[in-house]
């Protein structure tokens, strides 16, 4: 009897590891057809003080080549290394955007949806917008009267106006191709205990379950509207006390609620496949969050991933990206997403402001080879005073409108975001890419048609050379010019 037993469970493991290796030498063969002498790289590029602007550049071909040497620029790409699964890039469509949207002429309203969203522009997968206001509002609101506990007057008719409007049209373009999702920057007044919306305060107690049902019937009302939400995140910036619409929860408070109010009650609302984000607020704090929430089976349960930001700069120093690693090896089941960054402290004069860029281009490749899945921008559209914004917070777009003349400013940062968002799509893995010199950063996904897109940036004032090898033996040289950034796609 036993040793029938034991003959058949090393049957089992004798199958189990065929089908194993089977797999990995699909994997091998499917990303090694690009390891061939005489495949063709197209290279596109954009560059301060040229006119290159997500332009094709030229064309490399892959040749056989000895090791590389410690006197070359390399960048190695192993595509047989493959980790997470991107889900997309975009970014918000707040109050502001749309206003501004609709001051635009027919032939401007269009050529910014097809700069974001169509094929020919930067395709765009990825959308945020708010629950009633933000501070890239006109005015604070809500969705109900205030006092409403039950929820009774309860109507989205305000984003009827302007935002609504600019979602289904941006959606459409994208061909339906988008997942939206939707962030609160506090409960309405009297709710919280301070009574005002603005300057942070917490959500009282007694109303934890009306605020959840808030969140339900605000997905319901857009869902009525005809544009599915794909989620949503408990709080934007729940540690930070700000001058507009704000609220604050200490991390049990956000774990509680989840688990005790809003993860049961969309169960309930029959939303459960909603997925809900946790933290949506810096790198620096982000570990604090993940192991009080996710480290709690019955709050976890309900978690899909946690978002963050990028302002924990404010203090100085550089980025936290070793936070992302850390949650990331952690709690590997757990996504990593990044819900909001932009250049604040608008200055008209600095529309093509290259450091700007450089900001994006250095949290997006730093992010993504942490384990991010997704990464969302702030307003995707703002006006000639980097508004409007109800509290005077300007900031800059990739893309602003002057409403004055009716003319739209592409910003180095919409194409230094286009490098990544154009090329790598939904359901790409990311691939083993490792740079052997510190000033050019970079990183690859592998896209379901097979497609590699590598993306580098140069951040140095001088033109590099680099080969970029794919496997042990096979490479193509390329020119990178100074403050550039690069796509390389084969």
């Amino acid at each position: 009897m036993f040793k029938k037993l034991f003959y058949l469970l090393l049957i089992m493991l004798i199958v189990s590891c065929d089908q194993k290796k089977e797999e990995n030498q699909q994997i091998f063969e499917k990303t090694n057809q690009f390891s061939i002498e005489g495949k063709i790289a197209t290279i596109y590029t954009t560059a301060k003080d040229t006119d290159l602007r997500l332009t094709k550049t030229g064309k490399q071909t892959f040749f056989k080549t000895p090791q590389a040497l410690e006197t070359e620029n390399s960048i190695f790409v192993n595509p047989n290394h493959q980790f997470q699964t991107f889900i997309g890039i975009g970014g918000a469509i707040t109050d502001a955007s749309a206003e501004v949207f609709a001051k635009l002429s027919p032939e401007k309203q269009e050529e910014l949806l097809s700069a974001y969203y169509g094929i020919d522009g930067i395709d765009y997968t990825l959308m945020r917008t708010s629950i009633h206001s933000c501070d890239f509002s006109s005015g604070s609101f809500t969705y109900i009267e205030e006092g409403d506990k039950e929820l009774n007057t309860f109507s989205i008719e305000h984003d009827k106006q302007f935002r609504l409007p600019m979602i289904k049209r941006a959606i459409k373009k994208a061909d339906g191709n988008m997942l939206f999702y939707m962030s609160p920057w506090s409960p309405p007044a009297f709710m919280k205990g301070k009574k005002d919306m603005l300057g942070g305060g917490k959500l009282l107690p007694e109303y934890n379950d009306t605020w959840a049902m808030y969140y339900s019937k605000t997905i319901k009302a857009y869902e009525a509207e005809g544009i599915d939400v794909w989620g949503i995140t408990i709080q934007n910036e729940p540690m930070a006390t700000q001058r507009w619409e704000s609220c604050i929860y200490t991390a049990e408070e956000e774990r509680d609620f989840l688990k005790n109010h809003l993860g049961p009650t969309l169960e309930k609302e029959g939303l459960g496949d909603k997925k809900i984000v946790v933290w949506d607020h810096n790198r620096d704090l982000l570990s604090h969050r993940a192991n009080t929430i996710f480290d709690d089976p019955e709050a976890s349960k309900y978690a899909w991933g946690i978002g963050f930001h990028w302002y924990e700069t404010w203090r100085g120093g550089e980025p936290n990206f070793n936070a992302l690693e850390k949650v990331q090896e952690a709690y590997p089941d757990k996504k990593l997403l990044f819900t909001e960054g932009c250049n604040e402290a608008f200055n008209a004069n600095k529309y093509q402001y290259w450091p700007n860029a450089e900001r994006y281009g250095n949290s997006m490749i730093n992010d993504f080879n942490r384990g991010t899945v997704g990464w969302t921008d702030w307003n995707i559209l703002l006006d000639e005073t980097g508004g409007p914004n109800h509290v005077m917070n300007l900031c800059f777009a990739p893309i602003h409108a002057d409403t004055r003349t009716d003319e739209i400013i592409y910003t180095p940062t919409y194409y230094y975001i286009g490098h990544f968002s154009k090329f790598i799509r939904p359901g790409a893995k990311r691939i083993s890419t490792v740079s052997s010199i510190s000033f050019l950063q970079s990183t690859s996904f592998i896209n379901e048609d097979g497609k590699i897109v590598t993306v580098v940036m140069n951040s140095t004032d001088d033109e590099l050379e680099y080969k970029l090898y794919i496997g042990a033996n096979m490479a193509i040289p390329v020119k990178i010019p100074a403050r550039s950034m690069q796509s390389v796609i084969f």
